[in-house]
C-alpha cells in the first residue's frame, strides 16, 4: 500500500454542531452540508492541506456504511495532531479551540522530548494534540 491518505473521516452525533465547530470555531474552509439529498449521505468536507480532507459524518450514517453496529466513542484511540511553528501558536489555538467549545483536557506545556504540546476534545471527544515540534516545523 503507498501512503495516499486523502480524507480523514470523523464520526459526530451532531452534524450542524460539528460543522459549527468546526468551521466557525476554528475556521477551517468548507462548502458546507452536502449530500442531503441521500439517506446516509449528509457530510461536511473540509480543507487541511493540499490533498487532505476532514469529513464530518453522522455516526450512525457512517455505522451504516461500514456495516459495524454502532459503537462508544473512546478519546483515546486515536489523536489527530496539529503541527505550529512556535509555542505561542499552540497557545493561540488552544484559546481558539476553547471559545469554539472545545474541552481542554490536557493544557499546553513543556514536553519530555523538547517541545510543547497540549491536548484537546472537540464537542464530539474526538482527541486533538496541538504541538511544536521544533524537529518537526511546519512549511508555513
Amino acid at each position: 500500500m503507498k501512503p495516499r491518505i486523502s480524507v480523514i473521516t470523523l464520526g459526530v452525533d451532531d452534524l450542524q454542531r460539528a460543522l459549527r465547530f468546526y468551521r466557525d470555531g476554528l475556521g477551517l474552509r468548507t462548502d458546507g452540508i452536502v449530500g442531503t439529498e441521500f439517506e446516509h449521505g449528509a457530510v461536511a468536507f473540509f480543507d487541511l492541506q493540499a490533498g487532505l480532507k476532514l469529513a464530518l459524518w453522522p455516526r450512525r450514517s457512517l455505522a451504516h456504511d461500514s456495516g459495524i453496529g454502532p459503537t462508544a466513542p473512546c478519546a483515546t484511540e486515536l489523536s489527530l495532531g496539529h503541527n505550529l511553528a512556535s509555542k505561542a501558536a499552540v497557545d493561540a489555538v488552544m484559546a481558539q479551540a476553547q471559545q469554539a467549545g472545545a474541552r481542554i483536557v490536557k493544557p499546553a506545556q513543556d514536553t519530555f522530548w523538547g517541545g510543547y504540546a497540549g491536548y484537546f476534545q472537540d464537542p464530539d471527544g474526538h482527541l486533538w494534540e496541538l504541538v511544536w515540534n521544533p524537529q518537526l516545523l511546519p512549511p508555513d
